[in-house]
């Protein structure tokens, strides 16, 4: 599939990792070479700026959703080529995926993961059939993979499923595997349950 628009949930926090400050600068590289616009959560602060204003310093498309009442907290990017402004997280989230074919999950707190797990159990549902990656810098999210690896064992969540996003610690190799993704989830709760 051509990447057009891909989704970054990322943290609205920096903590100053050059690690971190590298990959972003090699992912924001890697989007604007293959013409595909940045959509996120369109703060000028943290780890969202630095993504931000890296695809921009390339000459990128940047398009930024926010919820009224963060455009001060997350001190709204207003350097975009587009700030769309909602009214609450729920549209904020239904914006951006309703704008990209694909998302990254770059390190964040609470609400990154919930932005990562609520597109991913899209996904797994049938919602849409878009890629989802983790850029897993130095392994920080190592333990989240872990921990759903004890739900596949527990039997909460089914091997396909947890196939359903990548993993992977480069930009480049993470990007190209998005672009020629083919979602299965397995819907056999579905068909067991006649949900359908």
């Amino acid at each position: 599939m051509k990447l057009k628009a891909i989704c970054i949930f990322c943290g609205s926090n920096f903590n100053g990792d050059p690690a971190l400050s590298a990959a972003v600068e090699q992912l924001a590289a890697i989007l604007v070479r293959n013409n595909i616009t940045l959509v996120y959560g369109g703060g000028k602060v943290g780890v969202m700026g630095l993504i931000a204003d890296a695809a921009l310093a390339r000459g990128g498309k940047v398009i930024g959703v926010i919820p009224r009442f963060l455009v001060d907290k997350e001190v709204g990017h207003t350097g975009i080529s587009e700030l769309i402004i909602i009214e609450n997280m729920h549209q904020r989230k239904q914006k951006m995926a309703d704008l990209s074919d694909g998302f990254i999950v770059l390190p964040g707190g609470f609400g990154t993961l919930e932005e990562f797990f609520e597109v991913l159990t899209w996904l797994q549902l049938g919602l849409h059939g878009n890629p989802v990656g983790v850029l897993n810098i130095g392994g920080f999210y190592d333990p989240l993979f872990a921990q759903m690896d004890v739900m596949v064992r527990h039997r909460y969540l089914k091997p396909a499923n947890r196939e359903l996003v990548f993993n992977e610690p480069d930009p480049q190799t993470l990007v190209e595997k998005m672009s020629k993704y083919d979602a299965k989830p397995d819907e056999v709760w579905f068909r067991d349950r006649n949900l359908t």
